[in-house]
């Protein structure tokens, strides 16, 4: 049960004694004090596979309809789910990407080899000025993680001022001769990825004295301040995060972020065949990630009371094998209604931590790991967890309204799970939103949600489900798992009762 005044849970108490015991009795406060940050919804893009290439850039000259080279079917999706923030380039290719080379006419940029996704040859063309133009045609506000694995201090602060100086200056003069006059006044900063691993195999005590150093160099201009993100855990490493907030002066950073991939390392699975067993396993694979968080911000907490440095998610959702017939090192996978449960669970847990959590992103956001969108060539086809973006914006900078109840088991053989996770807002036109998910594949459950005193005039809703564990959207059948009205809900003396289906995301809207 989630904490909620005594007031409210002898309430709560009340109405389990006068509610029939199958029933799940749940209590949301009306009031709240946290904001769920938009940027908790945020999008993670790196120069792997065919996120980029394929993905975002067909170039100007190509068939497939584009503005200034950035597919237009991609833009108008993306943007339908209001992206609040996109991170770029990297991944294990920030700490491989030397900024300058993706500069400049297209025809003159030096090649790469891609040595982490692959092995294949990066032409960059999609640079800093293409990124930008992916951001403004998004109307989303960049993330950049900057190369402190193979970089320079000195690199990475001229690719600020390049981006963010406004006056006369070497990188400035360089950006108009490149076509830009106006400095694009970049906010979101990350100082390296993954250093304890592909960003360099650094040690907690070494990168901390590193980020002190290469921090120091990105400097602000004018009135914008950087809001710079040290390179966090991976997971369960507990040690780095309290190395980092002890070592590394508060005022320096403004976030740490926090990586875990719900995944098996030792045999990941197919995305699509699979039973019973290996569903359930994934989903408590994602349940650990609450635990894990709370384990980060009780270290947090310790050294920050006052949460001036946030906790950014800002890699998670899951890993399987690739696709059949696929370059193993595009890390291509196929998206099931499993991956949407993954997604509505993680969301959930991610707005209740809100007063810690200000940023998150999913990777990958197209035809990498748990993708919101697949391309190939002029088609196009949105997966179920890109439906579950667009179903949960609403609560996109709501308040938090807190939640209790106590979750029927889900179990399989002598294995059990909470079956149901809930998280409810209130938006700015006083709407209240409760987003609900189901993980059990086969049983059904009845709700009954009250909302203080309130007495909602109406409770509308969406619903996604599917008619296996695996269903998923292709090509040649893009709407196998779309949402729907949910007609499940209704109000009576200010009680929403819910027939809440088996394996099912719902929204409410009151």
């Amino acid at each position: 049960m989630k904490k909620l005044s005594a007031l409210v849970i002898l309430f709560f108490l009340s109405l389990s004694i006068i509610h029939a015991q199958d029933e799940v009795n749940v209590v949301i406060s009306p009031d709240g004090t946290e904001t769920i940050s938009r940027h908790i919804y945020g999008h993670f893009s790196e120069h792997l596979g065919h996120c980029i290439y394929g993905g975002y850039w067909v170039g100007e000259d190509s068939f497939i309809p584009n503005t200034n080279g950035i597919r237009n079917d991609v833009v108008e999706a993306l943007r339908k789910i209001n992206i609040p923030n996109l991170r770029w380039p990297g991944g294990c290719f920030a700490d491989e990407y030397h900024w300058m080379d993706g500069i400049g006419p297209a025809e003159e940029r030096p090649k790469m080899v891609n040595t982490h996704w692959g092995g294949v040859t990066e032409d960059n063309s999609f640079g800093t000025h293409e990124f930008m133009e992916l951001c403004k045609q998004l109307d989303t506000e960049p993330v950049i993680c900057g190369n402190v694995g193979s970089g320079t201090v000195k690199e990475m602060s001229q690719w600020v001022e390049y981006l963010n100086f406004e006056g006369i200056s070497p990188m400035a003069d360089l950006r108009r001769a490149n076509g830009q006059d106006e400095a694009w006044g970049v906010k979101f900063w990350g100082v390296g990825n993954e250093n304890w691993g592909c960003g360099g195999n650094m040690t907690a005590e070494f990168y901390a004295d590193q980020y002190r150093r290469y921090a120091t160099y990105a400097r602000n201009y004018g009135e914008n301040r950087l809001y710079k993100i040290a390179g966090g855990a991976n997971s369960t490493d507990y040690n780095w995060t309290e190395t980092l907030m002890k070592n590394i002066p508060h005022y320096m950073m403004q976030g740490i972020s926090l990586h875990y991939y719900t995944t098996n390392w030792r045999d990941k699975g197919s995305a699509t065949d699979f039973g019973d067993s290996l569903y359930f396993d994934v989903l408590r694979r994602c349940m650990d990630i609450e635990n894990v968080l709370d384990r980060h911000i009780q270290i947090m907490d310790k050294y920050d009371p006052r949460k001036r440095v946030a906790l950014v998610f800002d890699e998670w959702g899951t890993w399987y094998d690739v696709e059949p017939g696929t370059n193993p090192g595009f890390l291509f996978q196929q998206n099931s209604m499993r991956d949407a449960m993954v997604a509505g669970l993680t969301l959930n847990y991610l707005n209740e931590r809100c007063d810690r959590v200000k940023m998150a992103n999913i990777a990958q956001t197209i035809n990498v790991l748990q993708a919101l969108i697949f391309t190939e060539d002029e088609k196009m086809v949105l997966t179920p967890t890109y439906h579950i973006y667009e179903m949960y914006k609403v609560h996109h900078d709501a308040t938090l309204l807190p939640v209790a109840f106590h979750s029927p088991e889900y179990r399989y053989g002598d294995r059990v799970l909470d079956a149901i996770s809930i998280s409810a807002s209130r938006d700015s036109d006083g709407k209240i939103h409760i987003s609900i998910v189901n993980i059990d594949p086969k049983k059904s459950h009845d709700l009954s949600i009250r909302i203080g005193e309130e007495t909602g005039r109406g409770v509308t809703g969406r619903i996604l489900t599917a008619e296996k564990i695996n269903s998923h959207n292709t090509f040649a059948e893009p709407d196998n798992v779309v949402p729907t009205e949910f007609k499940g809900a209704k109000i009576k003396k200010g009680v929403v009762s819910v027939e809440l289906p088996a394996m099912s995301v719902v929204v409410l809207e009151m």
